[in-house]
């Protein structure tokens, strides 16, 4: 399963999405995520799913690359959907058992939410897959930087952050090698009980956590060696410049975001 997890990693390609500002693809992103909570019927949230799936399109990133990184949270979309279809009420009772009701509004509500997660995976998945680590530094870098009024080193903060979400695919690929290595030597990772499995971890945990400080020190040691002091003074390679495009790419998304809103008022089917 972990190796399904794709969360963070760039993939290269000559699409639009790839060719805007990352500052504004950061913007573009929460907005779609406020548009996606604020969707509660069905034909708003059917706009939601068009809009995502023109989006993937545009990014020119197979589809299989999105369900592989939809594929480790399907236990937590699976159990929502359980959870949903036993506790919300409703009048229309298709099936009753004890003190359990499988109610139609229970249904619509349980398939809402899944379709809601996975959405925001897809729409969060927008911005790691279409910019590099470097250039989502200096976005975040550039939209902070108001915070410096309040003397918050806005620079530290951006490359934590990108640090943070670079190493999950380094991580991921360590913790299979490690599994790998146990396996080899005889451990056994499938049988037994819930206790069983969770004791089983602890090889892999110890390793996990020794191989992340060496590679901590590793990087604190380069970034020494190239002279790295923190933000102040220093200077980009490459600076982001805005276009046309990217004020037209965030008005499209500000649209969706109201149309989403507007469709809401009109109900063929109360979700809640």
């Amino acid at each position: 399963m972990l190796k399904d997890i794709s969360f963070g990693q760039y993939y290269p390609a000559d699409s639009v999405l790839h060719r805007l500002d990352p500052r504004f693809k950061i913007l573009i992103t929460f907005l779609l995520i406020i548009g996606i909570f604020i969707c509660n019927s069905v034909l708003s949230l059917s706009a939601a799913i068009v809009f995502v799936i023109i989006g993937m399109l545009l990014s020119k990133i197979p589809l299989s690359t999105y369900l592989k990184n939809t594929k480790p949270l399907l236990p937590i979309i699976l159990l929502t959907f359980i959870l949903n279809l036993i506790y919300v009420p409703g009048e229309h009772v298709l099936w009753h058992f004890w003190k359990i009701s499988l109610t139609t509004e229970a249904i619509e509500t349980a398939v809402f939410i899944a379709i809601r997660i996975i959405l925001l995976v897809i729409v969060t998945s927008f911005l790691t897959y279409t910019t590099t680590p470097t250039a989502l530094t200096s976005a975040i870098e550039d939209l902070l930087k108001w915070l410096k009024v309040f003397k918050v080193d806005v620079h530290s903060i951006a490359m934590m952050m990108s640090i943070a979400l670079r190493f999950i695919p380094t991580l991921i690929d360590e913790i299979n090698k490690i599994i790998n290595a146990q396996k080899a030597r005889g451990a056994d990772f499938d049988s037994g009980n819930v206790v069983q499995k969770i004791k089983a971890m602890v090889p892999i945990l110890i390793p996990l956590f020794i191989s992340s400080f060496r590679r901590a020190y590793e990087l604190a040691n380069a970034m020494e060696c190239r002279c790295y002091n923190g933000g102040d003074g220093r200077t980009k390679l490459k600076t982001m410049q805005s276009s046309f495009k990217d004020y037209l790419a965030l008005a499209v998304c500000i649209a969706a975001v109201v149309g989403f809103v507007l469709l809401n008022s009109i109900k063929i089917i109360g979700v809640y």
